[in-house]
């Protein structure tokens, strides 16, 4: 795969990125389900439901979501799509916390892509609201990981043969380097199981991630602690599906594999709006 430069010196290697009920496979749609043990049916004493908050990832924006938002709020669930910074883990999961700080009663908390990197910092130490961690295509980080590194632990992702770096300048002087897709690659890189209109205005939109923030080590883990699911999509070029395996497997997560590209939430939104309801449907008030 290509290698792609940064804005820093000590950063020399390469930039790729992105981005329970028992269930059966029909369950999903084209997914397959593997659930793990404890998983019960039905709603448990109590139960309502719960506000699902939904972070999308690198080179998207929160209307990556329209597909699931609209079959979950037509399910009764409130929804929030909050936007993302793509700045940092650490900053990032700081604006993602005075979401949740606003929210009252349950919450499962769904990352996509870089996306998963944050929801894992911004749910730690915060069980008593956040019931569920759904990651869809997503990085689900160990303590000292990056996501730049676990993109890198396997082979499968062309994402460097595509990536733009601009480097920018802020008012202090402090400089840095935020990535993009070239437009004229991103329906094959990103999306290619969306229709080609659809794709060519998420190219257009797209918003930029700092390449800083997928160096930046993670620090809190909240899938050690609070029940997670996972989504693999098998045809994904950003994350290698044998990656999106390794972590859902290390968490113990309750996972779907179904075939679609990275943006998975586009192509296939019943199937992610499905693990979510799985997840939903563990929480209590």
């Amino acid at each position: 795969m290509n290698r792609i430069p940064t804005s820093r010196p000590s950063l020399k290697r390469s930039l790729v990125i992105a981005a329970a009920t028992a269930a059966t496979a029909a369950a999903v749609g084209a997914g397959t389900y593997s659930a793990s043990a404890g998983e019960v049916g039905g709603h448990k004493p109590g139960w309502v439901k719960p506000t699902i908050v939904l972070e999308h990832g690198a080179f998207a924006d929160a209307s990556s979501w329209n597909g699931v938002i609209e079959r979950l709020r037509k399910a009764g669930y409130p929804v929030i799509a909050t936007p993302n910074p793509l700045r940092g883990p650490a900053h990032d999961a700081a604006y993602l916390q005075s979401v949740l700080n606003t929210i009252n009663g349950p919450v499962v908390l769904v990352g996509h892509s870089y996306g998963g990197t944050v929801i894992t910092h911004a749910a730690a130490g915060n069980e008593n609201k956040v019931k569920a961690l759904v990651y869809i295509a997503a990085f689900i980080p160990d303590h000292g990981e990056t996501s730049l590194g676990l993109s890198n632990k396997y082979p499968g992702s062309t994402l460097g043969n595509v990536v733009q770096p601009t480097p920018y300048t802020l008012p202090d002087g402090t400089t840095g380097t935020d990535l993009t897709i070239k437009t004229d690659k991103f329906r094959q890189q990103f999306a290619a199981d969306v229709p080609h209109d659809h794709a060519t205005l998420m190219a257009t939109t797209q918003r930029p991630i700092s390449a800083a923030a997928l160096e930046e080590k993670t620090t809190k883990t909240a899938w050690k602690t609070i029940p997670s699911w996972s989504l693999i999509a098998t045809q994904d070029l950003n994350i290698p599906p044998t990656a999106q395996r390794y972590m859902s497997d290390r968490a113990n997560a309750h996972t779907i594999e179904t075939s679609a590209s990275h943006a998975v939430s586009v192509s296939r939104p019943d199937t992610v709006t499905r693990i979510i309801e799985q997840a939903a449907r563990t929480t209590t008030r």
